[in-house]
């Protein structure tokens, strides 16, 4: 399918044909004339495949019809919920690129900063906003927001929104949305408790899955280095030297976690910086962008400040610390190998992560590349079946590994 089938406004093609999008992802086929059908929908599927772009481009569609060259005064007539500061800018400038030819306005709403500037273009009315719900919450009480005109609501990332405690702010603000409202519902997991969740907000919903959280992307080579947890710093370290490794982002379990790597890498000289809720807005920006640019060549993320981490040529992840959670082992490893290229993903497992890392097994049912070859192994049994382990570097023995495509040109993605 061409995007051109999917009958939307001009403008909008003519925005999307800009960036070099001709054919949609599997969720924006799918989720699309769902949502222009005015049908309320649970969207289910992986970071990276195109989310944000799968309600962004149906709605500016919506209300470019709706709002057209009106020149009354802008009311909210949608508005998307997301946990982080981070992904809530992402979400922001995908509304802006796509609706660049339409005179729909956009305001992205976060804490950590003043509340000034956002006020002040709030009274002047917009027909999009963007919110992490405490902030949300705030202006709502303060009296400086109202959807009485809303016409669509997005929950987006629902499941980091009810790992994150935000349960019960997600309940308040539904409950000053309009009931006739239209509801759109996306998770990269759909848990019971999401699903719950989606029973008391969404009416009859369609539902639209890909990309099932149990499946890794196959261009991703993902291997396993069994490691004794006092030696992983050591080696991390050497992976990064020997290897020449750059543009790394490493997942840690905690805060805490992720600030002691960088101070053990930057102590041998590594450029290194730590991104996670404790830091303020614009620190975590600065080290965002300083990522991007290349300017430093490791981060060190939590799982939750990941989530709002959009870099379409991320050659290398690693799992510093196991997940306790199979899924979210899916997602970390989704941050490589996007828009056509390759990836690897590295895992380090500590004897106490052993049956973090069996679960995973279970869920992923690939054949991951087992590295035996360095310094900083267990001493004493087999980290799988009780035995030392064999000389070959793959737990299946014949199958050949892929080779990285990293190298490859960079091709566009919808997101």
């Amino acid at each position: 399918m061409l995007f051109e089938d999917l009958s939307l406004s001009k403008s909008i093609q003519k925005a999307v044909f800009e960036e070099g999008y001709l054919n949609p992802t599997p969720i924006q086929e799918q989720s699309i004339p769902i949502i222009l059908s005015g049908r309320d929908l649970i969207g289910c599927a992986q970071t990276g495949t195109g989310k944000t772009a799968a309600f962004a481009i149906p709605i500016i569609h919506q209300l470019h019809r709706i709002v057209g060259s009106s020149k009354k005064a802008k009311q909210i007539r949608a508005l998307i919920v997301t946990p982080t500061r981070e992904l809530a800018v992402q979400i922001g400038e995908s509304f802006d690129t796509y609706g660049k030819y339409t005179n729909l306005t956009q305001l992205t709403i976060f804490g950590g900063v003043s509340q000034n500037p956002q006020v002040e273009t709030l009274k002047k009315g917009v027909d999009i906003l963007v919110a992490t719900p405490g902030r949300l919450l705030d202006l709502h009480k303060q009296g400086f927001l109202d959807f009485d005109h809303l016409h669509t609501l997005v929950l987006d990332e629902a499941d980091q929104m009810l790992d994150m405690g935000f349960i019960n702010d997600v309940k308040k603000i539904v409950k000053l949305t309009p009931k006739n409202r239209q509801t759109l519902l996306f998770s990269a997991t759909m848990p019971i408790a999401i699903r719950e969740l989606a029973e008391m907000f969404l009416k009859d919903p369609e539902k639209v899955e890909v990309s099932p959280v149990s499946s890794t992307a196959e261009n991703v080579e993902q291997r396993i280095y069994f490691v004794d947890k006092t030696e992983k710093r050591n080696l991390l370290y050497h992976l990064i030297k020997e290897e020449n490794l750059s543009n790394v982002l490493v997942f840690s379990r905690t805060k805490h976690g992720a600030d002691n790597v960088v101070k053990a890498l930057r102590k041998k000289d590594i450029p290194a910086e730590a991104i996670h809720g404790d830091k303020s807005q614009n620190a975590r920006q600065r080290v965002l962008d300083a990522f991007k640019n290349k300017e430093v060549g490791v981060l060190v993320a939590t799982d939750i400040a990941a989530r709002g981490i959009d870099i379409e040529q991320l050659p290398y992840v690693i799992n510093f610390d196991l997940p306790n959670i199979p899924e979210t082992y899916v997602h970390r490893i989704g941050r490589t190998g996007r828009a056509g290229n390759g990836g690897i993903a590295i895992s380090f497992c500590g004897k106490d992560e052993e049956p973090y890392w069996k679960d995973i097994k279970k869920l992923i049912k690939v054949d991951v590349k087992i590295i035996t070859e360095h310094p900083y192994q267990w001493h004493s049994g087999s980290p799988e079946a009780g035995e030392k382990p064999k000389n070959s570097n793959r737990s299946g023995g014949a199958h050949k590994s892929r080779k990285s495509n990293t190298s490859k040109k960079n091709k566009k993605r919808w997101y």
